[in-house]
């Protein structure tokens, strides 16, 4: 195989770290994800539109980024509301894993 692996439970398929075309789109999402204010920047975060429960888990740095969890507790891909919230959290953000067109 030269490529990643199969997603699991229906995630997206994501790009290996090398063919993402910028350094500032995160690889992947985890249960805790830092964004540096580049990377808040080029994904599009925050919206508060679009963010709001996102928001409620998410703390600003002092340098302008972004410490930003998922889920009340860490991830379970075997229960299905932390299953959907990673789900959203990749609809939401189709830039991670280098997944949208370049623009």
């Amino acid at each position: 195989m030269a490529g990643p692996p199969c997603p699991p439970r229906g995630l997206p398929a994501l790009k290996l770290p090398d063919k993402i075309r910028s350094p500032e789109i995160p690889h992947r999402l985890g249960w805790l994800n830092y964004w540096s204010a580049a990377s808040a920047r080029t994904i599009g975060f925050p919206d508060p539109a679009c963010d709001a429960d996102l928001l409620t888990r998410a703390r600003r740095t002092a340098s302008g980024g972004w410490v930003v969890q998922l889920t009340d507790a860490p991830l379970d891909l075997d229960n299905p509301a932390h299953l959907d919230a990673l789900k959203r959290a990749y609809e939401r953000f189709p830039e991670i894993g280098g997944r949208a067109d370049p623009r």
